[in-house]
């Protein structure tokens, strides 16, 4: 599905299914320099079993028209006027890292639009180290480098994908090259600059649910823990031994735990 939002297209992939009046809707907002196609079995899945799916493109991102918001505050304003142009009143979002931030931030800005919200590899703070910082800004390869490497537990980084044959951290440095050069950077100073978010986990009053990967290095498990005890309503997963790409490196049971919380 393509949106017209500022003046802009916005794609949402929406599982090759129309959208139903009736039906709740799921908003998947993915994390820096990524694109829809992390979603791609829990998206289909739900768009399959009953539900409206709309899988974003962030501004400047996969299919989406640019520029990349600069902020997470400026990401959470867009997720309304997404909701406006799709004709949502009311959705379910489901957020990955920056994703979740920005999920996090519209939830509490625009509690009637959020009925329920899922945050995946949430930080607060979620700041950026220096160097990781400095080779995005300069459009460095190395920059996608370390995050495949921070992102994956050991075990991944070795093999074991469920998706036979297919190098999962090699997927996760294509899918980053295909990033506009500086999109990387704006994403990674937005976690970075982000200092709200205990602020607005307090504000949050739809239920929540967090899931974490128990080895994450991106978003250490000890790093949601303030974001976990400011909201009102919520439960935790912790998915054992995996990293920070979640949905990668355990789908289904992503899928699971999401299946349980919409349900």
């Amino acid at each position: 599905m393509k949106l017209a939002v500022d003046g802009r297209e916005v794609y949402a992939y929406t599982g090759a299914r129309a959208q139903v009046a009736s039906q709740s809707t799921l908003v998947f907002v993915h994390g820096a320099a990524n694109d829809h196609s992390v979603w791609a079995l829990q998206s289909r899945y739900f768009a399959h079993h009953g539900f409206n799916v709309l899988a974003l493109d962030l501004p400047g991102h996969g299919r989406s028209q640019g520029p990349a918001p600069a902020s997470v505050e400026a990401i959470a304003a867009w997720l309304v006027r997404v909701l406006d142009a799709a004709g949502v009143a009311a959705a379910t979002v489901i957020g990955h890292s920056l994703g979740s931030l920005a999920s996090l931030a519209c939830a509490a800005a625009a509690p009637a639009r959020v009925t329920r919200l899922a945050l995946l590899g949430p930080a607060v703070p979620m700041p950026v180290s220096d160097a990781l910082l400095a080779a995005a800004q300069a459009d460095d390869h190395v920059a996608f480098e370390l995050i495949s490497g921070w992102s994956h537990s050991a075990q991944r980084k070795l093999g074991s994908n469920p998706a036979p044959g297919m190098s999962m951290t090699g997927t996760a440095i294509r899918l980053m090259e295909r990033t506009p050069p500086g999109v990387l950077y704006t994403d990674l100073a937005a976690c970075n600059a982000y200092a709200d978010g205990l602020a607005a986990a307090r504000a949050v009053r739809c239920p929540a649910l967090v899931i974490l990967g128990q080895r994450d290095l991106m978003a250490p498990v000890k790093s949601a823990q303030a974001l976990i005890e400011a909201l009102a309503d919520v439960r935790t997963v912790t998915l054992r031994g995996a990293g920070h790409s979640l949905m990668a490196e355990q789908p289904d049971a992503v899928l699971d735990a999401l299946r349980e919380f919409v349900r």
